[in-house]
C-alpha cells in the first residue's frame, strides 16, 4: 500500500506510552516492514547480561550507529515503519515521512506516569517497584545521554515534545483501534481503494 506524500512513517514516545503496539499494528495493517529501536538495545544489554535502565552502560557509538541507520532508511527506503524514542526527530527535514507522537496524558495535558506503569507492570509481569524505577531511571538516562549526543545546548530538550511531529495520539483517551484508525485517517488511507 503507497500513499502519494508519505514514503515512511515514524513512531515515537515516552516508555509505555503504546508507540510500539501502534507501529507493529500500523505496520500489518500497511503491510510494511517494521523496525522496532527497542530490539537492538535489548540485545546489547542481554549480551552483557545488564539491566536495561543501566542506560550509561550503552556505548554512545551503539545509539549513534542505530540513528544512522534510521536516518539512511528514511532518505534511501520506502514503506518502513520505525519505532523507537528518537526516530520522530531523526527524521526532521526528511522529505515524506510522516512522524507520530503517542502520549499517555489526561484532558489538561499532563503525563500520566502511573498508567505508563502499569502497563510495564502487566507487559513484562514486573513489580510496580520496577516498573517505576524502568519508567523514570530510563527515561532520565536516555534524556541525559541523547541531549548530550545530540542537542548539547539545550538543557529542556525532550524528544517528546510535539513540535517535531505530525500527528500526535492520546492512548490515554484512545485504545489501540481507536489510535490505529486515527492514524490511517491522517494519512489518507482509503478503505475503498
Amino acid at each position: 500500500m503507497d500513499f502519494a506524500n508519505i514514503n515512511n512513517i515514524t513512531i515515537t514516545g515516552r516508555i509505555a506510552s503504546g508507540a510500539t503496539t501502534l507501529a507493529q499494528n500500523l505496520a500489518n495493517f500497511l503491510e510494511w516492514e517494521f523496525l522496532e529501536g527497542g530490539r537492538y538495545s535489548d540485545e546489547f544489554f542481554a549480551k552483557i547480561k545488564q539491566n536495561e535502565m543501566e542506560v550509561n552502560l550503552r556505548p554512545d557509538k551503539l545509539d549513534l550507529d542505530f540513528d544512522n541507520y534510521v536516518k539512511y532508511l528514511l532518505m534511501n527506503e520506502k514503506r518502513y515503519v520505525i519505532q523507537s524514542h528518537l526516530s520522530g526527530f531523526m527524521a526532521q527535514g526528511i522529505d515524506n515521512t510522516f512522524k507520530i507522537l503517542t502520549v499517555c496524558e489526561d484532558k489538561f495535558g499532563n503525563d500520566k506516569p502511573e498508567i505508563r506503569i502499569d502497563r510495564l507492570i502487566n507487559r513484562k509481569n514486573i513489580s510496580a517497584e520496577e516498573a517505576r524505577m524502568e519508567v523514570q531511571k530510563r527515561e532520565e538516562g536516555n534524556i541525559k545521554k541523547w541531549r548530550k549526543l545530540y542537542v548539547p545546548d539545550d538543557p529542556e530538550w525532550v524528544y517528546w515534545d510535539k513540535k517535531y511531529y505530525d500527528l500526535v495520539i492520546n492512548t490515554y483517551a484512545l485504545n489501540k483501534d481507536e489510535g490505529l484508525a486515527c492514524v490511517l485517517e491522517a494519512i489518507g488511507y482509503n478503505a475503498e481503494r
